[in-house]
């Protein structure tokens, strides 16, 4: 009896911290996902509404566009400095909308849903604005050489805010496409549940046009807008392309965007990564979907796109050739030495969300002679997410803000400046030097920011000038949301 009661204690007792353990860790992806969408309101740009959370922002670049007679008010600062990228930007919008299409119910369980929606507007309301006429699309505000050589306040900014356009005779079809994507999936976003079927229709209109911009004046941004080679250089635009297409088609149904994904001639084979560069793997990722679900057929391009997403996340999860990463000796996937973790937070994304459709039609990924159930899938997500919240030898959240340490000094002008609610008065380019130089913690929490992350050993060098390890990103943050929420047991 004294044996049996012992057997029963013990067992107890590790049912009792397993069961602390998960509840911990719901705990843990709940903040995670409400200050994951605080930091889209830390980017923001333009005149900020009365309703703000992040108090230690104030409203900047008031008169951007200015220059071409236009509104180019509002958007996203995409990462630590204060320049309005239009490509990186518009893939941050369709990941947060694509975050919202799969995980609708489970964002408005957490409570998060109207955060999500005002998250994906505030950056569809500048990305529509800026295509200023069916031919015409505003790219860039800011210069980034000028910018990047001046540590200020977004609110003090006195850099150049040129505006810098691609049209007709100066093309730029990938950032165009991006675009299109962008507003097609924050369109369907917003025609869904405590959407807003209204604006949701304008978008497509937008989405719509933008695509046979693309398609009709094709040309790589950056030959266009020279500038842009030194930021975020463009290495095509086919991927671009396809993604727009597929997400025309999921958002209209009509047979134009059905027939350009099964005739496209390149389908991206198998990528390393989805990245705001190259767009196959989402697009892949959105046909197998569709596959799955019986509305397309599961032959010629369309199979061909299922099979090569498959094949990219059997890389990720250690069944394939290790082309997408392999695991740190602390288990991070890792693919590159700067800002490795944009790079994890998609292949999470895009492994949960396929596991989910894999479940719903009652099928498996099988990786050669493996076959990996979708419960193993998201799993090994789960993993990541875990590591990236501090389950680390660093022993180290790399999201800002969430648990018991985190980066203090993340590559961030505006974070690491005194806030100008509390010191209004200018602060130079000179004096936020003195400010940069300081080894002492940034003055503003910017909570949820996911920085670059540690290397292929782990390791972390918290400082404010590492911005390879340090700074974070819109496009990092963007998929971890719809992960998040994935996460969450509600």
């Amino acid at each position: 009896m004294v044996a049996r009661a012992r057997v029963l204690l013990v067992a107890a007792v590790v049912w009792f911290l397993a069961t602390t353990a998960c509840q911990a860790a719901q705990r843990d992806y709940a903040t995670a996902l409400t200050k994951s969408l605080l930091y889209f309101e830390a980017q923001r740009s333009g005149k900020l509404p009365p309703t703000r959370r992040v108090q230690w922002r104030g409203d900047s670049a008031l008169k951007d566009g200015a220059d071409h007679g236009v509104d180019l008010i509002g958007g996203y600062y995409d990462s630590g400095d204060n320049v309005k990228f239009g490509f990186p930007m518009a893939f941050t919008v369709t990941m947060l909308s694509w975050s919202v299409v799969e995980h609708r119910d489970r964002l408005a369980a957490a409570g998060e849903l109207s955060h999500a929606l005002q998250a994906v507007r505030w950056g569809a309301d500048y990305l529509a604005k800026a295509h200023a006429h069916p031919d015409v699309l505003y790219v860039n505000v800011g210069d980034g050489d000028s910018d990047h050589a001046c540590w200020e306040r977004p609110e003090d900014m006195d850099t150049p805010r040129r505006a810098y356009v691609v049209n007709a005779t100066h093309p730029g079809s990938d950032v165009a496409a991006e675009t299109a994507a962008a507003l097609a999936a924050a369109s369907v976003a917003f025609t869904g549940p405590r959407g807003d079927p209204r604006y949701a229709s304008t978008l497509l209109k937008h989405a719509k046009q933008l695509f046979q911009f693309a398609k009709n004046h094709r040309g790589l941004y950056q030959n266009s807008i020279p500038s842009a080679r030194s930021f975020y250089s463009s290495s095509g635009d086919e991927d671009e392309l396809l993604w727009a297409a597929v997400w025309l088609y999921i958002a209209t149904g009509h047979q134009e965007y059905k027939a350009y994904i099964a005739g496209t001639n390149n389908v991206g084979g198998v990528p390393q990564s989805l990245s705001w560069d190259d767009k196959f793997v989402g697009a892949q990722a959105l046909v197998a979907k569709l596959i799955l679900q019986g509305k397309l057929p599961n032959s010629g391009r369309h199979a061909e796109m299922r099979s090569n997403v498959e094949s990219f996340l059997c890389n990720v999860v250690q069944h394939g050739d290790g082309r997408s990463g392999r695991l740190t000796p602390g288990g991070m996937l890792y693919l590159q030495p700067w800002s490795n973790l944009q790079d994890v937070t998609t292949a999470m994304f895009v492994l949960v969300t396929h596991a989910d459709h894999l479940a719903a039609a009652r099928a498996s990924l099988q990786c050669g002679g493996v076959r990996l159930p979708p419960a193993q899938l998201v799993s090994f997500a789960r993993s990541q997410v875990d590591y990236i919240l501090g389950k680390n030898p660093m022993k180290m959240s790399y999201m800002v803000g969430v648990g018991k340490r985190y980066p203090l000094q993340p590559h961030h002008r505006g974070s690491s400046l005194p806030s100008i609610r509390k010191y209004p008065g200018k602060i130079s380019c000179g004096k936020g030097a003195e400010y940069f130089h300081r080894s002492a913690p940034n003055l503003n929490v910017i909570d949820g920011a996911i920085v670059g992350g540690p290397d292929n050993n782990d390791h972390y060098d918290d400082s404010r000038g590492n911005y390879q390890q340090g700074e974070p990103s819109t496009y990092t943050v963007a998929p971890i949301v719809g992960v998040l929420a994935r996460l969450l047991r509600n």
